[in-house]
């Protein structure tokens, strides 16, 4: 069911609105790439969006848990609230541990909603969350979003261009010398990028936010073991064929030869 929304301008400005009411719902976000944001007594406790990974990717993925320990968790219930319990009950996760994350992967998800501006947005009723503890201010929200942006790129729009690269590795990475004192976190990067994964797929294929993988690869970038994709040039000719091939015709069948007719 849908709840009645303050007049707002924009995304930030409505969950400002929701603090000061101390509302509790949740706000659909609708556009590319969209998401829910979770508000409870007017805090921002959860966002979900697939344009960063969320609670339980970034603790799959680093292999901080093991699938069949989270699907244990999981059988418990399916309340998502019961779920948090579990992990800490079944000592998978401390507490602290599990806020720790939850509030990574909210400012990350809020990071990944600002490089665009939404097609619009709708509040319903509160919605089941992993809850990990976390509860952050949205004017908090927007002072670590102006610093990330500000620490990739003074202009809005050159971050959000910056996510939609597809670095490929330069000829550079390919040579030992270069890459030998590379962390591992920027080496498991350069095994990644092909040219053909975005900053976010790479974030979800590490299992790392998304803000922490762009600012690896402006590294990587920097020391010249990346490079943007090629370009394809203007003009190429395509080598598909536009349309489907006719199917071969049978080449025709010679007619029979007559037999001799027997003279009386």
């Amino acid at each position: 069911m849908s709840q009645e929304t303050p007049a707002a301008r924009n995304v930030p400005a409505l969950l400002a609105a929701l603090h000061a009411e101390k509302r509790s719902c949740a706000v659909l976000v609708s556009g590319t790439p969209g998401g829910v944001i979770h508000v409870r007594d007017g805090m921002v406790t959860g966002m979900e969006t697939p344009g960063a990974p969320g609670v339980e990717v970034l603790l799959l993925r680093s292999r901080r848990i093991t699938e069949d320990d989270w699907t244990a968790a999981r059988a418990t219930g399916t309340d998502p609230a019961r779920l948090a319990l579990e992990l800490v009950a079944q000592g998978l996760l401390g507490a602290a541990e599990l806020e720790i994350t939850g509030r990574a992967a909210l400012f990350d998800a809020a990071f990944a909603l600002a490089l665009t501006t939404p097609d619009g947005w709708e509040m319903t009723e509160p919605r089941p969350l992993l809850d990990t503890g976390a509860a952050i201010p949205p004017d908090r929200l927007v002072t670590e979003n102006t610093r990330r942006m500000r620490l990739l790129s003074n202009e809005r729009g050159a971050t959000a261009r910056f996510a939609r690269d597809r670095p490929e590795p330069a000829p550079a990475a390919r040579d030992p010398r270069q890459t030998a004192r590379l962390s591992p976190r920027h080496q498991a990067i350069l095994t990644v990028a092909d040219g053909r994964r975005t900053p976010r797929d790479i974030a979800f294929a590490l299992g790392r936010g998304l803000f922490a993988v762009m600012l690896d690869l402006r590294d990587l970038l920097s020391l010249g073991l990346l490079q943007p994709p090629s370009p394809i040039p203007a003009g190429r000719p395509s080598t598909a064929p536009r349309t489907p091939a006719a199917p071969p015709t049978a080449a025709p069948r010679p007619s029979p030869t007559p037999l001799p007719r027997r003279k009386r």
